[in-house]
């Protein structure tokens, strides 16, 4: 019997930091802030929906400039920290795995392996349709979903991605 066991030194070992990530497409920056206008919408319209339903408390009336100027106080720092976060969106292909970089106070990053990947699909909602985007779900084994999911890809891309990951989990590169 021939068994061995060597010891991998980290040091020679290609670093996920040293890569080059490419970022997502601008256009899904454009989804992020419909629905972060949506959101805005929902909570202004609470606050003058109090406003409205309690107009006989005085204390409500008081405070509703309070009320309002933290919402928007709220709504200008959340806009702020998603432009900030949509930046840190990056993703790589290489060849034996698939990176994707993502969050600004938590930030992390995703490596699947190739070999650990069982299919790949691509989805768009009507939005990432209207934008020309795609979402691409990577599923590794024993996972109920996707284990990695790359928003705001441009659709052509996405199929191109979607076809190489095909080709190399299939034997086919």
């Amino acid at each position: 019997m021939n068994f061995t066991n060597l010891q991998i030194e980290t040091d020679s070992l290609p670093k996920v930091e040293d890569l080059d990530l490419k970022p997502i497409s601008k256009s899904y920056f454009k989804i992020i802030i419909l629905n972060q206008l949506a959101l805005y919408a929902i909570l202004i319209g609470l606050v003058f929906g109090i406003r409205y339903f309690i107009e006989k408390e005085e204390e409500v009336q008081l405070n509703l400039g309070y009320m309002l100027a933290i919402v928007l106080g709220f709504c200008v720092v959340n806009f702020f920290i998603s432009f900030l976060a949509f930046k840190k969106r990056k993703y790589a292909i290489r060849e034996h795995d698939v990176v994707y970089s993502k969050g600004l106070i938590i930030h992390s990053v995703t490596t699947v392996p190739m070999s650990r990947i069982q299919h790949v699909e691509e989805s768009r909602s009507w939005l990432a349709r209207h934008f020309g985007l795609a979402t691409l779900k990577i599923f590794t084994a024993g996972e109920s979903g996707s284990d990695l999911s790359i928003k705001g890809l441009p659709h052509l891309e996405a199929k191109q991605i979607k076809e190489i990951i095909s080709n190399k989990v299939n034997g086919n590169n």
